[in-house]
Protein backbone atom coordinates (compact mmCIF):
# COMPACT_ATOMS: atom_id res chain seq x y z
CA UNK A 1 0.00 0.00 0.00
CA UNK A 2 2.88 2.54 0.57
CA UNK A 3 5.30 1.45 -1.83
CA UNK A 4 5.32 4.65 -3.66
CA UNK A 5 6.15 6.71 -0.27
CA UNK A 6 8.89 8.68 -0.20
CA UNK A 7 10.84 8.64 3.13
CA UNK A 8 9.43 12.04 4.47
CA UNK A 9 5.50 10.68 3.60
CA UNK A 10 6.34 7.02 5.51
CA UNK A 11 7.85 8.92 8.79
CA UNK A 12 4.07 10.74 8.92
CA UNK A 13 2.52 7.65 8.80
CA UNK A 14 4.68 6.77 11.28
CA UNK A 15 3.50 9.23 13.25
CA UNK A 16 0.14 9.27 12.66
CA UNK A 17 0.07 5.77 13.58
CA UNK A 18 1.75 6.56 17.07
CA UNK A 19 -0.52 9.26 17.64
CA UNK A 20 -3.35 6.82 17.41
CA UNK A 21 -1.54 4.48 19.88
CA UNK A 22 -0.88 7.66 22.21
CA UNK A 23 -4.82 8.30 22.25
CA UNK A 24 -5.88 4.75 22.73
CA UNK A 25 -7.04 4.44 19.30
CA UNK A 26 -6.95 1.09 17.37
CA UNK A 27 -7.49 3.09 13.89
CA UNK A 28 -5.50 5.96 12.22
CA UNK A 29 -7.73 8.22 10.78
CA UNK A 30 -7.65 11.66 9.16
CA UNK A 31 -7.10 13.61 12.19
CA UNK A 32 -3.90 11.20 13.06
CA UNK A 33 -2.57 11.98 9.57
CA UNK A 34 -3.19 15.77 9.49
CA UNK A 35 -1.16 15.65 13.24
CA UNK A 36 1.17 13.73 12.01
CA UNK A 37 1.71 15.89 8.62
CA UNK A 38 1.81 19.05 10.84
CA UNK A 39 4.98 17.25 13.16
CA UNK A 40 6.88 16.97 10.46
CA UNK A 41 7.57 20.20 9.21
CA UNK A 42 7.38 19.70 5.55
CA UNK A 43 8.51 23.48 4.27
CA UNK A 44 5.96 23.05 1.10
CA UNK A 45 2.81 22.18 3.79
CA UNK A 46 3.89 25.15 5.97
CA UNK A 47 4.33 27.45 2.95
CA UNK A 48 0.77 26.47 1.42
CA UNK A 49 -0.53 26.87 5.05
CA UNK A 50 0.94 30.46 4.94
CA UNK A 51 -0.53 31.08 2.21
CA UNK A 52 -4.00 30.50 2.90
CA UNK A 53 -3.71 32.88 6.11
CA UNK A 54 -3.61 29.99 8.41
CA UNK A 55 -1.31 29.43 11.18
CA UNK A 56 0.48 25.99 11.66
CA UNK A 57 0.27 26.33 15.70
CA UNK A 58 -2.90 27.21 16.20
CA UNK A 59 -4.15 24.54 13.82
CA UNK A 60 -2.08 21.60 15.31
CA UNK A 61 -3.62 22.65 18.56
CA UNK A 62 -6.98 22.59 17.39
CA UNK A 63 -6.39 19.06 15.71
CA UNK A 64 -4.85 17.84 19.14
CA UNK A 65 -8.30 18.57 20.87
CA UNK A 66 -9.98 16.91 18.54
CA UNK A 67 -8.33 13.98 19.01
CA UNK A 68 -10.11 12.37 22.24
CA UNK A 69 -9.24 8.77 24.03
CA UNK A 70 -10.07 5.70 23.00
CA UNK A 71 -10.81 2.67 25.84
CA UNK A 72 -7.39 2.06 27.80
CA UNK A 73 -6.87 -1.52 26.35
CA UNK A 74 -4.13 -3.30 24.31
CA UNK A 75 -5.08 -3.39 20.83
CA UNK A 76 -3.99 -6.01 18.41
CA UNK A 77 -3.23 -4.15 15.16
CA UNK A 78 -3.73 -0.67 13.65
CA UNK A 79 -6.39 -0.44 10.80
CA UNK A 80 -6.09 2.37 8.08
CA UNK A 81 -9.92 3.83 7.66
CA UNK A 82 -11.33 3.85 4.30
CA UNK A 83 -11.18 7.61 4.65
CA UNK A 84 -7.02 7.96 5.02
CA UNK A 85 -6.94 4.96 2.65
CA UNK A 86 -9.05 7.71 -0.18
CA UNK A 87 -6.62 10.05 0.67
CA UNK A 88 -3.55 7.81 0.26
CA UNK A 89 -5.13 6.96 -3.30
CA UNK A 90 -6.11 10.66 -4.05
CA UNK A 91 -2.41 11.54 -2.97
CA UNK A 92 -0.77 8.71 -5.37
CA UNK A 93 -2.66 10.40 -8.09
CA UNK A 94 -1.28 13.83 -7.37
CA UNK A 95 2.34 12.52 -7.16
CA UNK A 96 1.78 11.25 -10.79
CA UNK A 97 4.98 8.93 -11.30
CA UNK A 98 6.47 10.55 -8.54
CA UNK A 99 7.21 9.21 -4.68
CA UNK A 100 4.43 10.33 -2.60
CA UNK A 101 5.37 13.62 -0.54
CA UNK A 102 3.98 15.17 2.79
CA UNK A 103 2.31 17.84 0.78
CA UNK A 104 0.19 15.25 -1.57
CA UNK A 105 -0.60 14.10 1.44
CA UNK A 106 -2.02 17.52 2.50
CA UNK A 107 -4.09 18.20 -0.94
CA UNK A 108 -5.85 14.56 -0.60
CA UNK A 109 -6.77 15.15 2.77
CA UNK A 110 -8.30 18.96 1.31
CA UNK A 111 -10.17 17.41 -1.36
CA UNK A 112 -11.51 14.23 0.34
CA UNK A 113 -12.75 16.90 2.21
CA UNK A 114 -14.94 14.96 4.47
CA UNK A 115 -12.80 14.20 7.82
CA UNK A 116 -12.87 16.30 10.59
CA UNK A 117 -9.33 17.21 9.89
CA UNK A 118 -10.47 18.77 6.44
CA UNK A 119 -13.51 20.81 8.68
CA UNK A 120 -11.04 21.98 10.89
CA UNK A 121 -8.71 23.07 8.48
CA UNK A 122 -11.43 25.06 6.58
CA UNK A 123 -12.71 26.31 9.76
CA UNK A 124 -9.12 27.86 10.20
CA UNK A 125 -8.67 29.28 6.52
CA UNK A 126 -12.16 31.19 7.05
CA UNK A 127 -11.15 32.33 10.80
CA UNK A 128 -7.96 33.76 9.98
CA UNK A 129 -9.00 35.50 6.36
CA UNK A 130 -12.41 36.82 8.77
CA UNK A 131 -9.47 38.20 10.96
CA UNK A 132 -7.23 39.53 8.10
CA UNK A 133 -10.09 41.40 7.12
Amino acid sequence: MFERFGQASLRVLRVAEQECRNHNHYYVGAEHLMVALLEERDPQILHDLDADGIDVRELHADVRRHLGAGEDRLWEGILVTPRVRKIICLAEGYAGDAAVEPAHLLRALRAEGGSLAAEILRRSGIRNSAAGS
